[in-house]
Formats: structure tokens, C-alpha cells, sequence
């Protein structure tokens, strides 16, 4: 009884099956008129295209017809005339130039941005004191823009710096902004004891690509380390008599 009910199920879904399309997708590395991607590598910015190939057309089916029989001519015979023998010119041979063989690989074009580095300053420079606010900030600019043609597509880079700041007394700040000198910076910070500090700042690169109206985010982030060494002293203290 299983048999009978297994056999006619299979008579049942074989040709369900047999008719549904089964779909192949091609493994083509660019078929598009342009393959453009945007990323980061060994603290650079690449901008890589290729010019693709475009999809290929199918050719279609030929139906070849057979030749029809054509009918055989009679013979009609005419008199033998002698032909009249004229001198033979040789001709001057010309060389036969080949045509350049045109390679029909894609193109492939790379560009290397790099970003510009900064350092840290501080403000007062010399010998700040405790309990004295100090204002820091970075040399970086607010932001990184380029266009560049690759493959002969027009590519619009933007990068925007973030930063992380260690104030060497196991205080820290991440922030966007890149402080400044006084009395508008807003990145300061505040050293209760004297002593020498290592600063240290972490500045990473982030952004987006736009290519044909279509942005996208870069892969990948940049990090640069930057130091510095500031000495906090104590005010000097004057006796008045």
C-alpha cells in the first residue's frame, strides 16, 4: 500500500517540477558600464574603477534552408576564336600592412588619495599652570573633498575626521570637533597636580562616495596617532610685608 501511495505521489510532482524555471546566474567580474569602488588600505584612500564589457547579446537561432535544384543549361558551341597575345606587365607588389590586434579587455584604472595629517596644539604654551583650564585642537581640516575621473567616471569623494583625546591623567574625549585656541576652542581640559603629560590623539577618517547620483559608504576607516608632552607647573607664591 506505501508503494502504491509513494509511486503515485512521484507521477504527481515529477512534472510539477520539471516545469519550473530554473534560473542561472552569470559569474561576469563587471558587466556594467562601470565598476567603481571606494576603500581604504595601509592608512590611504583608493579610488578604483574598471570599464565593464556591458551585458552580451544572444544570438539568435539560424534556420537554414535547403538549396533548391536549379536546372542544368544546354550546351551551345561556338567557333574557336585565337586570342590576340598582348605583352604581360608584372605589378608592383605592395606590402599588405596588418591591422593592430585590439585587445578586448576591460579597462582598469587606480588613484590614491592621501589625506592630510595634523598635529596638536595647545594654548598657554608655556609652562600652563593647574586649575587652569588649557585649550587643545587639531591642525586637521573639517573636512577631506575630491573629484576625481576614473575610467572616464566622474567620482565625488567626502571624508570627515573624528577624534578621540587621551590627556595623559587617565582622562579621555571623543568628539567630532577639533577644538581650538581660546576663547572659542571647546576642547579644554583641566590638570589638577603638576607634571609632565603625554598627550595622545586618535584621528580616524570617515565618509561617502557618490558615483551617478548613487552615494555609498567607504569601506574601511583611516586612523592616524598623534603626540604631544605637556608640563604643568604651580604658580609661584609672593609673600607681601
Amino acid at each position: 500500500m506505501r508503494k502504491l501511495i509513494i509511486c503515485l505521489l512521484l507521477t504527481l510532482i515529477l512534472p510539477v517540477i520539471a516545469l519550473l524555471p530554473f534560473s542561472t546566474a552569470s559569474a561576469a567580474d563587471c558587466v556594467a558600464a562601470a565598476c567603481i569602488d571606494v576603500y581604504t588600505q595601509d592608512g590611504q584612500i583608493i579610488i578604483e574603477g574598471k570599464k565593464g564589457s556591458g551585458p552580451k547579446a544572444k544570438a539568435k537561432p539560424r534556420t537554414i534552408k535547403p538549396p533548391t535544384p536549379k536546372p542544368t543549361p544546354k550546351r551551345t558551341y561556338k567557333p574557336r576564336i585565337k586570342p590576340t597575345v598582348k605583352p604581360t606587365v608584372k605589378p608592383t607588389l605592395k606590402p599588405t600592412v596588418k591591422p593592430k590586434a585590439t585587445n578586448s579587455v576591460s579597462l582598469n584604472d587606480r588613484l590614491i588619495k592621501l589625506l592630510p595629517t595634523g598635529g596638536i596644539a595647545y594654548q598657554p604654551e608655556a609652562e600652563p599652570l593647574v586649575n587652569v583650564p588649557i585649550y587643545f585642537w587639531s591642525d586637521l581640516p573639517t573636512q577631506f573633498a575630491t573629484r576625481v575621473t576614473v575610467v572616464g567616471e566622474v567620482v565625488d569623494v567626502l571624508l570627515r575626521p573624528g577624534f578621540v583625546w587621551s590627556f595623559g591623567d587617565g582622562t579621555f574625549l571623543s568628539t567630532k570637533d577639533a577644538g581650538g585656541p581660546y576663547p572659542n576652542g571647546k576642547i579644554k581640559h583641566t590638570y589638577k597636580n603638576p607634571g609632565i603629560y603625554p598627550i595622545i590623539l586618535v584621528q580616524s577618517w570617515n565618509g561617502h562616495w557618490t558615483h551617478n547620483g548613487t552615494t555609498r559608504a567607504i569601506t574601511g576607516t583611516i586612523k592616524t596617532t598623534v603626540f604631544a608632552v605637556v608640563t604643568v607647573v604651580i604658580a609661584p607664591t609672593r609673600f607681601m610685608f
